[in-house]
């Protein structure tokens, strides 16, 4: 069986973060050209990018530790952890740029230097969008929520950069100065919805969510490769722990069967799943057909096949 997290993985959160100390620098210098609050909630999104990918460096480290006495499945739902604290800062950002933003609409000022500012927030979102179609396809790749979360807040800040630079451009041309904060709360909103969809994922994790539908459906193809008149399954059972999934299932045979037979098969069941599952951990229990009773706590998963 392949590890679920490889320690390799950290050094993803460790692009995020050198990224992260990039951009707030150069959004910090873009704000201080300006003096645009727009430009401002970028900087602040990116702070929350740093805290993220310092976590995500944390949980990974954490999450690839070997299973051990205390934690004998392994260490994987630290993952989940990370995404949710990470969601969790976003929503807070989100907060802090609408409360800026809105006092400025009440107070608006004039943009200073608005073209030199617009540069450097534009190389910042160059290196945003790098790292994030990095990170992305690296989270998909090995199945790592916490990459992909952190991969996605970095996507969701280049679109929220692309806005501000926008808008911000709009402002010496229009005129209309309330402009740069209304950009600023949208954006805001705009943060809030990802940070959401983040804690709810990990949520989600958390309370042992059985493992995706199209897992699933691969889980049922192998065991209906093998469902007979002679062989039936239930209590078929998954759940997804970041990386790693769990799969535990009853198998019914023929009592008739040696005990050599029905190891073989389970052997068989055991390796099919892990193949089209990879880094799932698989349990299995063999059963003689004759007697052989679903109770009401071994009710099988709804989509995978009984018989």
């Amino acid at each position: 069986m392949t590890t679920a997290t490889s320690p390799g993985l950290t050094r993803y959160a460790r692009l995020s973060i050198v990224v992260a100390v990039a951009t707030i620098l150069l959004k910090s210098g873009a704000y201080w050209l300006t003096g645009s609050v727009g430009l401002l909630s970028d900087a602040v999104e990116s702070l929350v990018n740093l805290a993220g990918g310092i976590m995500a460096l944390w949980m990974l480290t954490v999450a690839a530790r070997p299973a051990d006495e205390s934690h004998p499945f392994g260490h994987t739902k630290a993952e989940y952890f990370s995404s949710g604290i990470e969601g969790t800062l976003i929503v807070l950002a989100a907060a802090s740029i609408a409360w800026a933003a809105i006092q400025r609409l009440f107070a608006p000022q004039a943009l200073q230097d608005v073209g030199a500012g617009l540069l450097v927030s534009a190389l910042a979102s160059l290196l945003n969008l790098g790292a994030a179609l990095v990170i992305l396809r690296a989270g998909k790749r090995h199945a790592s929520i916490t990459l992909e979360a952190n991969g996605k807040h970095l996507l969701t800040d280049v679109w929220t950069s692309a806005g501000v630079i926008a808008a911000v451009a709009l402002v010496p041309l229009t005129g209309w100065l309330w402009l740069d904060s209304l950009i600023a709360i949208g954006v805001a909103a705009n943060i809030v919805l990802t940070g959401v969809g983040i804690v709810w994922r990990s949520i989600s994790g958390l309370m042992d969510q059985a493992i995706s539908p199209a897992d699933r459906a691969k889980l049922g193809a192998v065991l209906a490769k093998h469902a007979s008149s002679e062989v039936t399954f239930h209590a078929v059972w998954t759940r997804q722990a970041g990386a790693r999934s769990f799969v535990s299932l009853h198998v019914l045979v023929p009592g008739a069967w040696t005990v050599e037979r029905g190891h073989e098969l389970l052997e068989r069941i055991e390796a099919e799943v892990r193949a089209a599952l990879p880094s799932s951990h698989v349990t299995t229990h063999l059963e003689a057909r004759e007697g052989a009773a679903v109770s009401q706590d071994e009710k099988p998963e709804r989509g995978a096949p009984t018989s």
